[in-house]
């Protein structure tokens, strides 16, 4: 399959709309690609403002589409919904799927240095080829107008992408994000590996400290957080990521919700 010819894969009715599956070959990680799309209502020409979702570890692009049920909300304001997957897969590099918050569906959102790990470049996967791939395939969508979310890993990805392009998306929001992954087993783990022991290019992947490099946020950054979460207090750490906004003045509104 040829970089840009998208292959549409199942469609499914749901609240007025439909969940769309793709795939397409990426040039950025070398290899098949799916993601889902979310369209409002097929019925209307205008075009839908897009909200990126970033799935956690472990996940691939249907996890988000068949359990959160947010095509209500999204069908109720006219918003598509994105979802791509966790990270490149079947590329059959040598210990890819040997744990499971390392390698396949644990892309963290980066760009790897370490040559074995090569096409791990979910980064640039998230924030130039697939909205490209959008805006040229789906004349329905406006990437112009986009926001991004996501849980988890994908908390960290959306608050490290937001932040280091305020002029791409209109807002960020994450779902118990891993927010200073440079000091927690996850991201310690990840970033040895795909980034090597420079510690300072781990903190180009850590909203905790880009949060003091990149103070411009105008709309608050929202985390919803439970409060029983077994990875609040050694892996998700909300609570560093907070400091670092109240010293970088940058508005947050982070939500503890009972469970």
């Amino acid at each position: 399959m040829a970089g840009g010819a998208v292959t549409e894969l199942s469609s499914g009715k749901m609240f007025g709309g439909y969940n769309k599956r793709y795939k397409h070959y990426s040039n950025t990680l070398g290899c098949s690609m799916n993601f889902h799309i979310y369209f409002p209502n097929s019925d209307s020409n205008k075009s839908f403002p897009v909200l990126y979702w970033l799935s956690g570890l472990t996940c691939t692009d249907e996890n988000f589409i068949f359990k959160s049920g947010a095509q209500r909300a999204a069908s109720e304001h006219g918003v598509a919904l994105i979802a791509p997957d966790t990270s490149p897969r079947g590329l059959n590099v040598e210990g890819e799927a040997d744990s499971w918050d390392f390698g396949v569906g644990a892309g963290f959102y980066l760009n790897a240095t370490q040559e074995k790990w090569k096409n791990w470049r979910m980064y640039d996967y998230v924030v130039k080829e697939l909205p490209k791939l959008l805006s040229d395939s789906f004349p329905q969508l406006d990437t112009s107008k986009a926001s991004i979310f996501g849980h988890s890993m994908g908390g960290h990805g959306a608050l490290t992408i937001y932040l280091k392009n305020l002029d791409k998306y209109k807002s960020v929001s994450a779902f118990a994000p891993v927010a200073n992954p440079t000091n927690c087993p996850w991201g310690q783990k990840a970033f040895t590996n795909y980034l090597g022991d420079n510690k300072s290019e781990w903190e180009d992947y850590d909203a905790t400290h880009l949060v003091t490099k990149f103070p411009g946020v105008s709309a608050s950054i929202l985390i919803v957080q439970g409060e029983d979460d077994k990875f609040l207090h050694g892996q998700l750490l909300p609570g560093k990521f907070e400091e670092a906004c109240k010293n970088a003045n940058v508005p947050l509104l982070l939500r503890f919700q009972p469970g």
